[in-house]
This record gives structure tokens, C-alpha cells and sequence, in this order.
């Protein structure tokens, strides 16, 4: 389908891995078609028991004799990773587990709910790429589609390159919180997992993902309660690193709202049965839902109820959340025969959703406009036994993060929970000199005429792992224009990914 189109060989390595299905924890065939690709090419290669790949280039015969003051001895390292956030539009048929995507190419003019996030670099004419229904994955198929056809071409001067793929990125960087750096000789790094072009990341903030679990205790089901779903939909959730300043709804926490006032108007007499929301620990929750009993006298208020709280939500985020809708939906004429939890437990759970701390915490006093620490209630999920909360945490102060893991440890404690955390990873700080940097910045100004934007955000990226395992590592963080990713609009600009095609090439002649 993108044949012809403009880079040729980046564009075919993004529409083969694409066939490939690569959702996080589900990267085995996409990392073993790395290891046959370096196979096929020569190459010298290592994948490790998390399936991460490391592909080693010797230095090209092509060198440019007016940039010898920007050469290194040393490898260039190349990074991406090959996992992307699968999520579906609702009525979407496809298995992401085990069928490729549909991409779609058109043009902007066609997509006019993106027009609110271009840059001043594109034009209405540029074409776009997504997929059907689904996510694209350009975050990171793009990086590694760039790295593919790096390491395939005869003709590109560069110096000696690592390029490292990684796993599971999107679901607390587990492969590269995993990974062996030990034989690693690169000391710059080009992370080419960023959205915006025109910005050079140069610091990020650290994290981990946090799991709080509450137990519930249940109680025989009675044939005078009549059961209901209560949804919240509509939502445009998001990246909760980078979109966690835009004041959108999390779907979860609407949920806890609710709830509280359909529990008051039923006299406490309402029983939960489960709540769900989210499907990504990093991603915004879209939708949620509760299941509960009901005394069938009660149907009328309860009713009344969420439509008197979905007119008030909806004046809340009427800038932000134009979809937001509440839906009760009543089992008509049958009794329910779930086993719900008991009044003590459902009023539990209620005040767990209604005083664990989301969103933004602090804003940074040192950068003006950076989240400096936040969280996200990413996937809420029910057993028979108990209720799970998952929260992505963010900060660029070390003892941020840490407070927050203290503030949620005490409401698991109150709760009668626990709390697990894993993927811990460090913040990358800003280095006052970067040779790197000033390379990048250089060669954006070459080509555009205009300044590169440098910057530190609030999302999490590997450069601090790679940062943290080797010593004196300079690194810097880019990537052609991608929108809304981590939701099914996510798009890529292709004249964007030629324009940073481009800008590597210049980047590695220059260090050749």
C-alpha cells in the first residue's frame, strides 16, 4: 500500500512489522523477525530472554571529511521499541493478539477532528497515515522501521551503530528496566521515540506503576434486587504522561463519583457487584463501568440521578470531553443471580475510588509548564475476592515518586490492601552540556532554517535506563509528528517522517 511513497524502504519495514501483531507482552514474533532480519542482513546480533535485540553495523567506507570535528570513535547506539498500545474503537472486529493491522492512508483535509493538533510545519495537504479502528503503533514501529532500513541500506555513511530494539516499553519499560548494557560500547544515544517534530527531548521524568488491591467479601445473591450497569463513555483519554495536563476525564474516577451519589440515593441499599475501567496502565481510561444490585423501587431515582450528574459533568469538561455520556441500564424482568459484595465492602470500595489522589499533583517551579509529578488510575479490575487498582507514577524528583508510593501505600493500608510496585525506572536528568545535543540542534537548523525546540517532559522515556546502565551516556530524544497515540486516531505524518528521515541521515554522515 505505500509503495512509491517517500521514504521507500522506511515505509515498507513500518507496513511489514505492522502485519506483525506486537501489543505489549506479545512481542515474541516481532523481536524473532528482528533476529531473522539480522540473520538475512550479516549482522551481528543478540536477543536476550526478554526478547530485547541488539543489531551491530560496522562503521561505513562513506566518510565526509568537512565534519571531522563532530566524528566519534565510538558506536552511535539507535533505540526504539517494538511493543505499541493496542486499542480498539468500539464495534472494532479485530484480534490485535493475532491479526495485523489495517493501515489507511488519506489526506489531513479528510481527518477534521485532528485539525486542532497540527503543527506549524504541516500542510493541509500532507498525507496521513492510520489504521483502521485501531492504534497505528507508530509509537515506536516508526523507530524501528528507521533503524531496519539503516541497517539494511549500502549506501548511508555512519559511524559504527548499535541499534537496540526493546520490549514492553508501553507498559513500564520492562525490557529496558531488564536489560543487560554491559557490552554496550555506544556513549551517545538517539531515541527516536518522541512525537513532536521539531522537539529534542533532554530529560525525562522517572516512574513506576503501582497496583493497590482491596479484598471484598461477598454475599449470597436475593431475588428482591434487580441488577444494573452503570458506564461511563466517550472519553478521548490519552497518553497519561503527555495528556495528563489536559484536563481530561479518567473514566474511573467519574465512575467513583457517581457511584457515591447512587449509593446515598439508594439509602446504602445498593450492592456492587464489580467495577472495570481502563485497559492500559498508561493510558487514560476512555470508558468504565459498575455493575450492582438494586431495590427495583429505587429504578426511578437512580435514574433520574445519573442523568442530574451527567449534565453536570458534562458542563465540567464541556471543552474537553464533548462525547462524555452516563448510561444506566436496567436488566429488565429478571432478578439477578450474581453474588454481590456485602454493604460494608461496596461502601469500600465507593470511598476507595473517591479519595485515592489522580491527576496532576505538582507542577515544577524551575520549568514553567512541566508537570513535575502526577498519576493516572489506569486499570481498575475486579475478582471474586477483591478490587485492583493500577496507577502510572511520574516524577522528575526522585522523593516525588517516592511520596506519592507512601500516600497510596496509606489509603491500601486504610483499606485493608496492598500494594505491589514494579517497573521502577530512574528520571533522566538534563546534562548542562551535550555534545549530542548541540549536534541535533545544529543539523534542525540546517535543514528547517528555524530553532529546534529543546525540552524536558513530564512522560517517561528510556534514555534514563540507557542513562542509568552507561556511564556518561549523552542522549537526546526525537521523532517525527504523530497525534493522539495510545487511542484508535492515532496518525503519522509521512511527509514529517521524511523530513526526520532526513534529519538522522545528516545527524549519522556527520558522525561517519
Amino acid at each position: 500500500m505505500l509503495e512509491g511513497y517517500q521514504p521507500e524502504r522506511v515505509l515498507h519495514y513500518f507496513e511489514e512489522i505492522a502485519a506483525i501483531p506486537h501489543g505489549s507482552r506479545h512481542t515474541k514474533a516481532i523481536s524473532d523477525h528482528l533476529v531473522s532480519f539480522a540473520r538475512e542482513h550479516g549482522l551481528a546480533y543478540r536477543q536476550d530472554d526478554l526478547g530485547n535485540v541488539v543489531i551491530r553495523k560496522p562503521a561505513s567506507a562513506a566518510a565526509d571529511p568537512e565534519t571531522a570535528g563532530a566524528k566519534t570513535s565510538t558506536p552511535v547506539i539507535l533505540q526504539g521499541h517494538m511493543d505499541m498500545v493496542c486499542e480498539k474503537e468500539a464495534g472494532c472486529t479485530l484480534d490485535m493478539e493475532k491479526e495485523g493491522l489495517r493501515l489507511k492512508l488519506c489526506k489531513r483535509k479528510e481527518l477534521d477532528w485532528l485539525m486542532g493538533n497540527l503543527s506549524p510545519l504541516q500542510s493541509g495537504e500532507d498525507l496521513i497515515l492510520k489504521a483502521e479502528g485501531t492504534t497505528l503503533g507508530a509509537d515506536d514501529g516508526i523507530a524501528v522501521a528507521y533503524m531496519m532500513a539503516i541497517l539494511e541500506a549500502e549506501d548511508i555513511p555512519h559511524p559504527a551503530l548499535e541499534c537496540v530494539f526493546t520490549v514492553d516499553e508501553e507498559i513500564g519499560m520492562l525490557g529496558a528496566v531488564g536489560m543487560d548494557f554491559s557490552d554496550l560500547e555506544g556513549r551517545m544515544l538517539l531515541n527516536i521515540d518522541s512525537e513532536e517534530e521539531g522537539h529534542l527531548l533532554a530529560g525525562c521524568a522517572g516512574g513506576c506503576l503501582s497496583l493497590v488491591t482491596v479484598p471484598v467479601s461477598r454475599e449470597a445473591s436475593t431475588s428482591e434486587l434487580q441488577e444494573a450497569i452503570l458506564s461511563v463513555e466517550g472519553l478521548q483519554g490519552g497518553h497519561s504522561g503527555i495528556e495528563i495536563d489536559r484536563g481530561r476525564a479518567n473514566a474511573s474516577m467519574l465512575l467513583g463519583r457517581v457511584l457515591q451519589r447512587l449509593f446515598r440515593e439508594s439509602g446504602n441499599a445498593m450492592k456492587l457487584i464489580s467495577v472495570e475501567g481502563g485497559t492500559k496502565d498508561n493510558a487514560i481510561p476512555r470508558s468504565a463501568e459498575a455493575r450492582f444490585l438494586f431495590s427495583e423501587a429505587a429504578g426511578e431515582q437512580l435514574q433520574q440521578a445519573v442523568k442530574e450528574e451527567e449534565a453536570v459533568y458534562r458542563k465540567e469538561y464541556s471543552d474537553r470531553e464533548p462525547e462524555l455520556r452516563l448510561e444506566l441500564t436496567v436488566t429488565e424482568g429478571e432478578k439477578a443471580a450474581a453474588s454481590p459484595m456485602d454493604e460494608a465492602s461496596t461502601e469500600k470500595i465507593i470511598q476507595l475510588l473517591r479519595i485515592i489522589p489522580n491527576g496532576i499533583q505538582k507542577m515544577s517551579f524551575d520549568i514553567p509548564g512541566l508537570v513535575e509529578t502526577s498519576l493516572n488510575l489506569g486499570i481498575l479490575s475486579t475478582t471474586e475476592d477483591a478490587v485492583s487498582a493500577g496507577f502510572c507514577l511520574r516524577s522528575s524528583i526522585n522523593s516525588e515518586k517516592w511520596e506519592m508510593i507512601q500516600r497510596l501505600e496509606a489509603v491500601a493500608a486504610v483499606m485493608g490492601g496492598s500494594i505491589r510496585n514494579e517497573g521502577q525506572y530512574p528520571a533522566w536528568e538534563y546534562r548542562k552540556e551535550s555534545r549530542l545535543r548541540d549536534l541535533m540542534v545544529s543539523c534542525y537548523q540546517e535543514q528547517y532554517g528555524e530553532e529546534m525546540i529543546v525540552e524536558t517532559i513530564h512522560a517517561g522515556v528510556e534514555c534514563g535506563l540507557f542513562a542509568d546502565g552507561i556511564p556518561g551516556l549523552d542522549a537526546v530524544s526525537f521523532g517525527p509528528q504523530l497525534c493522539d497515540i495510545h487511542t484508535p486516531k492515532e496518525t503519522m505524518d509521512l511527509a514529517s517522517v521524511e523530513r526526520t528521515w532526513k534529519l538522522i541521515l545528516n545527524v549519522l554522515k556527520k558522525l561517519a
